[in-house]
Order: C-alpha cells, then sequence, then structure tokens
C-alpha cells in the first residue's frame, strides 16, 4: 500500500474535500483501474475500494501536495491486489474476465488480443509489487520515465533499470506461456 504524504501544517480533508476529489478524480481512478484489470466491472469495484481507504482513513487523510498522483497510484495498487487475489483464489480464471469490445475487428482478432492481454496480465502477477505498479503505469498508462521516476520519487535512471528489467521478466513469461501451447 501506498505512504500518506502526510503534513501536519495542512488541514485534514474533509467530507466536502473527498466529495470534490471524487468528482474530480473519479473517472481517472477508473479508467486506470480498469487498464489494468481490463474488467469494467472490476474497475468500478477499484474506484470503490480505493475511496472507501480514503474515507476510513479520516481526519488523519493528507493527499497533498499532488491528489491525483495519489489517487492513480492507488488504483493500479489496487487493481494489481485485485488481480493476484482472483489470481490465487481462482473464483474466476483472468481469461474470463470482461472486457470491451474492440470496435470492429473481426471475433479471431478479438479472441487473439483478450488472449494476449489475459496473458500480460497473468506475467504482470509473477511481478514484485513496485516492479508491477512500474511496468503498468509506463506500459499500461503510457506515463514517461520522468513522469513515473516523479510520482514515485526515484530517479529516472531507477525508474529506467526498473523498467527493462520487468519487461524483461514479463517478455519471459509470455515467451514460456506461448511456447508451453
Amino acid at each position: 500500500m501506498l505512504a500518506l504524504n502526510r503534513n501536519d501544517e495542512s488541514p485534514p480533508a474533509m467530507a466536502s474535500d473527498l466529495e470534490e476529489i471524487f468528482k474530480s478524480q473519479c473517472s481517472r481512478v477508473f479508467a486506470a483501474a480498469f487498464r489494468v484489470t481490463g474488467s469494467a466491472q472490476d474497475a468500478e469495484d477499484v474506484l470503490q475500494t480505493v475511496f472507501l481507504r480514503l474515507v476510513r482513513r479520516g481526519e488523519e487523510l493528507n493527499l497533498s501536495p499532488n491528489p491525483s498522483s495519489y489517487l492513480h497510484r492507488a488504483a493500479i495498487n489496487a487493481s494489481l491486489d485485485l488481480l493476484r487475489t482472483r489470481s490465487r483464489s481462482s473464483s474466476i480464471p483472468l481469461d474470463e474476465m470482461g472486457e470491451l469490445p474492440s470496435g470492429t475487428a473481426s471475433p479471431h482478432r478479438r479472441q487473439e488480443d483478450r488472449e494476449v492481454r489475459r496473458n500480460l496480465r497473468q506475467a504482470l502477477l509473477g511481478l514484485t509489487p513496485r516492479s508491477a505498479e512500474i511496468f503498468a503505469m509506463r506500459f499500461f498508462e503510457d506515463m514517461s520515465n520522468r513522469e513515473i521516476a516523479q510520482s514515485l520519487g526515484m530517479s529516472q535512471t531507477a525508474v529506467g533499470v526498473a523498467i527493462h528489467r520487468a519487461r524483461s521478466q514479463v517478455k519471459g513469461e509470455l515467451v514460456a506461456h506461448i511456447g508451453g501451447h
């Protein structure tokens, strides 16, 4: 879970502040969760989880200096947690998660796309939580290394190394999975 950026000199977020934050950020949280989970229903669950966690924090909560960055990271982490939980419980296989239709693509192409996304999500679960977060930010959220570094408080070099390692590991798992068929 993310550490909140606390600043004891700033007033705590109040219910009206949370409502405003929700109104301004809910679509971004949902979109980030959808890109990671591939499921509108799961993205809604993640959205609810992220904001319920904020409500539970109550007066301790201070999202300064950047609520958008915090919520974006919270959405990615909650999405990864959901995928890990689902993978462990095997109640709903990852390949049965809902996905939005991909426009005018042929049924065969849509099936191939679903298979690739399912395999990618499965490979993502093999990464450490931090590596999975960085990978998701880079490849699902299309954030630059600089943006990721700023969001996570890391150097761009460290982000680049983490992305390279995560990409290599995911690629290896995808090749192993595809080769196993």
